[in-house]
């Protein structure tokens, strides 16, 4: 009889533990084994019982459809927004990216930035010094630039007077003198004609 008790009970405890390992999910309502491809872990942040099927439809629409940067937990009453980096492995690496890049506007929302104006570059760049900032220097190509017209470095030069003469400097072809940085004209082959120059 004890033997048989203690079968009975081996028997129960096995289909408790069986019970206990499958969970059902709370957007589809099917029951689910809790193995780490199944179900959804958000980085212990909450924990519901969502598979990870479900929640990586829920992503892709959240994304397309509505484009936000935080996502919200699908679970009711729940408040808690989802982990980008605990949705790496569940959803395809281009909806990934593009929930990244929104993600990264929200973030430099509020925030003075530029790109930097050398087109081989075009780094963002945040101004994390605060106030009128006009010398830079690129972090990425290392160059220098004016943050406040967001141009390249004109030494000399106020930011309108420097915009005017760009504009006619790309109308005549014009470049300027590495010496004294005013505009110069090439004529013949390589010899510049220096239209005025205080370093002769």
């Amino acid at each position: 009889m004890d033997r048989m008790n203690n079968c009975e009970q081996n028997h129960k405890s096995d289909d408790d533990e069986e019970k206990a390992s499958t969970f059902t999910c709370k957007i589809c309502t099917e029951e689910k084994l809790p193995t780490s491809t199944k179900k959804f872990k958000n980085n212990k942040i909450c924990v519901h019982s969502i598979c990870t099927d479900c929640i990586a439809k829920y992503i892709k629409v959240n994304i397309e459809e509505h484009n936000p940067a935080k996502i919200r937990c699908p679970s009711l009453f729940c408040g808690q927004m989802l982990d980008p980096l605990s949705c790496t492995r569940i959803i395809p690496a281009q909806l990934f990216d593009k929930w990244c890049d929104v993600l990264c506007d929200w973030t430099l929302q509020g925030l003075d930035t530029c790109y930097c104006p050398y087109r081989d570059c075009s780094a963002l760049i945040v101004n994390a010094c605060g106030g009128g900032v006009r010398r830079s220097k690129c972090p990425r190509c290392k160059r220098l630039f004016c943050f406040r017209c967001k141009q390249p470095w004109h030494p000399g030069y106020g930011c309108e007077d420097h915009q005017s003469d760009s504009i006619i400097e790309k109308r005549n072809n014009w470049m300027r003198c590495p010496t004294c940085k005013h505009c110069v004209e090439l004529t013949e082959g390589l010899i510049m004609t220096l239209l005025r120059c205080t370093r002769q």
